[in-house]
């Protein structure tokens, strides 16, 4: 079998995690991202707990958008990232699409992403793909992320932007969330994508300012995200600006709560806090499950501190429920958390 969903088979075997591999591009990829430890560090793992399960998918929706997924051959972070909400996401004309590629320039502990560099190859026809897409899918909102682009002079943004036109262009009744780069801090690309008609712009803070570079890779940072987050919001203060939260890593209350209030600060308008899951052997371990209550108890904090909304549970992930955030403050979570 010289290939595997797409991609070249090194040795006659599909790359195992964390070792190389040659993508159908041309250029050296590692597996999930991270190389694989001369030793695998499963000392100390935490047991997952047995409330931490996701919902079947299922619904007249979800087998509709499923059944079109398949007929066209369409990627979507949703299924590619075994997303444990895509039933929610599917039933509610929802979906998240990835650009720029599947290799991304740099190497987070935390992400299964391939790491690589891709040299600036770009898919000149990813913009009317997307537009397609959305069609396809009867999309309603529709969340668009994507690797990190180091490699290109405007770290993609130009070609963000173009994605969010040419949907626009098509089906000027879809929303659309950019959950971007950091750009390396550059206010211009922020302001091109920003610029580009979406409703939501979205930047990960990931963790607490004390574990930021054991979790993300050198090259991004805490401030660098404020900022980011924060430019955005001067240049469109009517875009929201969103940010995520994983916990589990090993963060304190207090650490939490100063996040928060760092984010409040820079007036990010959306929240949402989810249970760090470590994706491969490689990566970093879990230090804590977090319960649905204390989870619960996060949001409340952050609703008091001036948040329009803060989505928080175990199984959140950043686009989770992400069409509600156009009604502020209205996702219909309980006091138990959303799961």
């Amino acid at each position: 079998m010289s290939m595997f969903k797409g991609i070249p088979v090194v040795g006659g075997v599909a790359a195992r995690s964390g070792t190389k591999y040659v993508t159908r591009q041309g250029f050296t990829a590692i597996r999930d991202g991270i190389k694989a430890p001369t030793a695998a560090d499963a000392a100390g793992a935490v047991r997952k707990p047995r409330w931490l399960r996701a919902r079947m998918p299922a619904g007249a929706r979800f087998d509709a958008v499923r059944r079109i997924v398949r007929e066209h051959g369409l990627g979507t972070v949703c299924e590619e990232a075994k997303c444990p909400n895509i039933g929610e996401f599917w039933n509610a004309g929802t979906a998240t699409l990835m650009l720029l590629g599947t290799v991304c320039t740099r190497a987070f502990r935390f992400c299964a992403v391939d790491t690589g560099n891709p040299r600036g190859w770009l898919d000149a026809n990813e913009p009317a793909a997307a537009a397609h897409t959305v069609g396809l899918m009867g999309l309603r909102y529709v969340v668009l992320t994507s690797v990190n682009r180091d490699d290109l002079l405007d770290g993609g943004a130009g070609h963000f932007a173009d994605c969010v036109r040419a949907i626009k262009a098509s089906h000027p009744e879809t929303a659309v969330e950019a959950l971007t780069p950091d750009f390396q801090g550059m206010e211009a690309q922020v302001e091109t994508v920003v610029d580009s008609g979406i409703e939501v712009f979205a930047q990960n803070i990931e963790t607490v300012r004390r574990l930021t570079h054991p979790v993300r890779d050198p090259r991004a940072g805490y401030e660098q995200t404020l900022a980011v987050l924060a430019h955005a919001k001067r240049r469109r203060p009517g875009v929201l600006t969103k940010t995520s939260l994983m916990l589990g890593l090993g963060e304190t209350d207090a650490e939490i709560a100063g996040a928060m209030a760092d984010l409040r600060g820079i007036g990010c308008d959306v929240l949402t806090l989810g249970q760090y899951l470590r994706p491969t052997a490689n990566h970093l371990p879990v230090q804590r499950y977090v319960t649905p209550q204390e989870f619960a108890s996060y949001r409340r904090q952050a609703l008091g501190l001036g948040f329009l909304e803060c989505i928080a549970g175990p199984l959140v992930r950043s686009s989770y429920r992400a069409e509600r955030a156009l009604e502020k403050n209205n996702c219909g979570l309980g006091d138990s958390g959303a799961a």
